[in-house]
């Protein structure tokens, strides 16, 4: 077991690194593509009046308006304008093949609670917190409509926990990017749209699991809500969820282009590891992050970072990776260049020249 388990994260680890060079061509945002979830022979969540596939796919329509409009520097891309059926490796496929620069999944959640209201964006990861199951098992069992879906899946299975493994191999390429691009979409339905913050989630999600790019999967409100599968159905709603992931896409766009503007001139580049993300503040002492010592908690907008080490040597830092990964396997490399987060690439860009 242990052996094909190495083999997986050798294949994997190199097809992650093809895949990342390649497509890391520049930093700039040039192509965004948009994924209504859902469609076709699946309906998604279901309300009293609605499904998900027919809001999901009016509001990837109208956020693609908006950035024709507004950003006509950027090109954008549908994985399906009309009621398809996709099936979710497809979806990431479409994205990669047009060497995207963002992938946004659009989705509407469901409880088996109706007074349960709310916005949530979702990165790539293995938060196993029980309120993420619910969504992860119903957008992951997309996949058993599907022909073949283990060899497409390189068998993973929905129902089977050992297939975190898989996902494990492929959550951290851009997770960064990933989690700055889904806190300016929550901020902005917090803040402008007026919507209950259900905050930045992570879960292992078969749609982000192979993006060669930032992406995010949103959960626009509840269709089991009565209130809130109404405002979902209606065009104010629809313009003013568009409006704010648009607003959102905006400013990291220009966050983006701007930071890579003044990196180039900079050469003061350190490499650290990143343990943790939290909405809340953590005590940095060992005993939190399993004896890891020297943690260093970084306060950014509404979450807090903690990371551990810091190193000019990017070989230094990947021989502390290993050792830090024996206690927390999630622990990843970042780049810091004058106090920005910055690719790998981008930063030993910086050291060579």
């Amino acid at each position: 077991m242990y052996k094909l388990l190495k083999l997986i994260f050798v294949i994997s680890a190199v097809f992650i690194f093809q895949k990342t060079s390649a497509q890391d061509k520049n930093d700039n945002i040039n192509v965004i593509v948009i994924d209504a979830g859902h469609g076709g022979k699946d309906s998604g969540a279901v309300g009293k009046k609605s499904k998900e596939k027919d809001i999901t796919l009016a509001i990837a329509l109208r956020l693609g308006k908006y950035i024709k409009e507004n950003l006509p520097d950027v090109k954008v891309i549908y994985t399906r304008k009309t009621d398809k059926f996709i099936e979710l490796h497809e979806r990431s496929e479409i994205a990669d093949r047009n060497n995207a620069d963002l992938f946004i999944s659009i989705h509407v959640n469901a409880s088996t609670k109706k007074s349960v209201t709310g916005t949530s964006t979702f990165i790539m990861g293995l938060n196993k917190a029980d309120k993420q199951l619910d969504v992860v098992k119903r957008e992951n069992s997309v996949i058993l409509i599907e022909d073949n879906y283990k060899t497409k899946y390189e068998g993973f299975d929905p129902n089977s926990p050992e297939s975190d493994i898989i996902f494990s191999l492929y959550q951290n390429a851009y997770l960064d990017k990933s989690i700055r691009l889904a806190e300016l979409v929550q901020e902005e339905f917090k803040q402008k749209a007026k919507r209950t913050d259900r905050d930045v989630r992570q879960a292992g999600l078969v749609v982000l699991w192979n993006c060669a790019m930032p992406s995010i999967l949103i959960e626009t409100g509840f269709i089991t809500n009565p209130s809130e599968e109404l405002f979902l159905n209606s065009k104010n709603g629809q313009a003013i969820i568009a409006s704010a992931i648009y607003r959102a896409i905006k400013k990291y766009k220009y966050e983006t282009e701007h930071q890579n503007k003044i990196i180039k001139s900079e050469k003061k580049v350190t490499f650290k590891i990143q343990l943790a993300f939290s909405g809340k503040k953590i005590d940095t002492k060992p005993e939190n992050f399993k004896g890891i010592k020297n943690v260093e908690c970084v306060e950014d907008g509404r979450y807090y970072r903690y990371f551990t080490g810091n190193t000019k040597s990017y070989e230094e830092i990947a021989k502390l990776q290993k050792k830090v990964q024996k206690k927390i396997p999630d622990a990843y490399i970042i780049a810091v260049n004058n106090g920005k987060l910055i690719t790998i690439k981008k930063a030993l860009q910086i050291l060579n020249n």
